[in-house]
């Protein structure tokens, strides 16, 4: 059934496609839609079984979005909520992040100040049961639901927390109106660098940011900004524009937006006063820097106000606004392109133009356009923005990634949490040959899904040597050679890769006392990225000449 709806919606979607693009047949519209509607009757009459009609209708329509682009989507009512809490920055609930880990859900982490943290919840409590009603087996998706609420209102929590004697918790928490920060640290580093991490951009943020720049840039021993962009995925389009106007004149141009017409088109400049015009600035970018990051960090460039450190951006050029539906639904829809202040359009795929299998590309370099920045320099359309300085991260080994993905240093944390009670100094913390030692031997070889790729690929090599009749003992003996030396100990693969895992390690129990604050901060020790970003303040003449055209005029 759900096959039907979707060729249905991919019929309707064409019909609308071929309407905006010809205005030719102008009744093809309402011809799919009675279709449609004849379809779905004689669904509901003759079919064997009873039909859903809210989820096959639901299922119609973004099947027909699906055709579009990723970011047109249908949200009915009961779907909205996570949406509105991106855009506000804001919810009611208890302040507490939740993850699913073996079928349950556990709190991975209370925010600061929060009714959660006020409480007394801890990373790595297993939830019980809310309000007497068990909520083992169940989803994250579930767990959050009954977690929010009315500011106000009461909930009754039960937890069991690892690594103490009496597990069993409970906990009578009140509901507050919980805000996500735009912006979880801010603060000098490394003596004299103004460090702003901006996570969204929400109706907060301009506030936040705001904060950030009047109290770094008036501390008169911060003489350049680094702005951290990584992973940001990107929010709303006026806080991204709120959030230049702190570097640039008032009136600057920062994006321009093309849609469907005329009256379509729209042109976005500061409309405040900036904090601080010629402080240096350094963004810190990545791969899922994303949408409205891209719109900071591309304006940014193109005038010049700012050098740009770290690798391509992810490539969203494109702008969304919502429609209110019937029956309280909501509909995101791509309205249109936005291009930064040299013209260019950072969109990395077209997504009017798919292969014959239905799949899109990325655009290839060799197919994009070059524009000038406001002193002259070349930069590129399509495919995100593109460093001025590129950064090479250490990769991350098979035994860090497991450390990661399963969860022991996480747990690590929560026990160090659990007998250390009492907030370490911050500035003077690090991992001790004592603190590593106990992280080796708290790691059950026996649990360790060390897969190491090595030695898979010995497997399936012996593999083919069997089926293409090279098997032999010589050839046997050869193998166990190899194998034995692949075969390494995990004790000492944990004290090679130590310069990678500490790190992950002090992350962790940072978190565990001093929230997202002192995870960010603490991982700014060993920064490839803030690294680059230094040299670029630090080396005379190096800034100024990145904001120059190559030929030097």
């Amino acid at each position: 059934m759900k096959k039907l709806f979707y060729s249905v919606a991919v019929v309707i979607c064409a019909a609308l496609c071929v309407e905006g693009a010809t205005r030719s047949k102008k009744n093809s519209v309402a011809r799919n839609m009675d279709i449609f509607s004849s379809v779905f009757k004689e669904m509901q009459t003759f079919y064997v079984d009873s039909i859903d009609a809210d989820k096959a209708v639901t299922t119609a329509i973004n099947a027909m979005l699906a055709e579009l682009d990723p970011y047109t989507v249908y949200m009915p009512k009961s779907e909205q909520e996570d949406f509105k809490t991106m855009t506000t920055g804001e919810f009611g609930g208890i302040g507490s992040y939740i993850m699913q880990r073996n079928g349950n859900v556990y709190i991975s982490g209370p925010q600061k100040d929060t009714p959660a943290n006020i409480a007394g919840l801890l990373a790595g409590d297993l939830i019980v049961s809310v309000d007497g009603d068990t909520v083992l087996g169940k989803t994250s998706t579930f767990v959050t639901e009954k977690l929010k609420g009315t500011p106000g209102s009461t909930l009754r929590l039960k937890v069991k927390r690892p690594y103490v004697q009496d597990s069993i918790l409970e906990f009578d928490i009140t509901r507050a109106k919980i805000k996500i920060p735009s912006v979880p640290y801010y603060g000098v580093e490394r003596g004299n660098i103004g460090y702003i991490a901006l996570t969204g951009f929400s109706e907060s943020t301009a506030d936040e940011m705001k904060k950030a720049m009047t109290e770094l840039t008036s501390n008169k021993d911060v003489k350049a900004i680094v702005l951290d962009l990584r992973g940001n995925v990107g929010g709303l389009l006026e806080s991204a524009v709120n959030v230049v106007s702190n570097f640039v004149p008032k009136g600057t141009k920062v994006l321009s937006t093309k849609g469907k017409g005329l009256l379509n088109e729209k042109i976005y400049k500061t409309t405040t006063a900036p904090i601080n015009t010629t402080i240096p600035v350094v963004v810190l970018i990545d791969g899922e820097t994303a949408s409205s990051s891209e719109i900071t960090a591309g304006a940014l460039q193109d005038l010049d106000r700012a050098v740009i450190v770290g690798n391509r951006s992810y490539g969203k050029g494109l702008v969304q606004t919502t429609r209110d539906l019937p029956y309280e639904g909501l509909l995101k829809v791509t309205m249109a392109k936005y291009y930064t202040p040299s013209g260019r359009l950072i969109q990395a795929i077209d997504y009017s133009h798919r292969n014959p299998d239905g799949s899109v590309s990325r655009i290839p370099d060799s197919l994009t356009n070059t524009f000038t920045t406001a002193h002259g320099r070349t930069v590129r359309d399509g495919g995100g923005i593109t460093p001025d300085v590129e950064v090479t991260y250490q990769p991350l080994s098979r035994i860090t990634f497991n450390i990661m993905r399963d969860f022991w240093a996480f747990d690590f944390a929560n026990k160090y949490r659990a007998t250390h009670p009492q907030a370490p100094d911050f500035n003077n913390f690090a991992i001790t040959d004592s603190i590593y030692n106990e992280f080796k031997a708290f790691i059950d070889p026996g649990k360790f899904e060390y897969d190491r790729v090595c030695e898979t690929l010995l497997s399936r090599l012996k593999e083919a040597a069997k089926v293409e009749g090279y098997s032999g003992d010589s050839l046997g003996v050869e193998f166990d050679k190899l194998e034995a030396m692949l075969r390494r100990p995990l004790d000492k693969d944990l004290d090679s890769q130590r310069e990678a895992i500490e790190p992950i390690i002090l992350r962790e129990i940072m978190e565990r006392y001093y929230f997202d604050a002192g995870r960010i901060r603490v991982g700014l020790r060993s920064d490839a990225g803030l690294d680059s970003a230094l040299q670029v303040i630090n080396t005379p003449g190096r800034y100024d000449s990145l904001l120059k055209p190559s030929n030097g005029k």
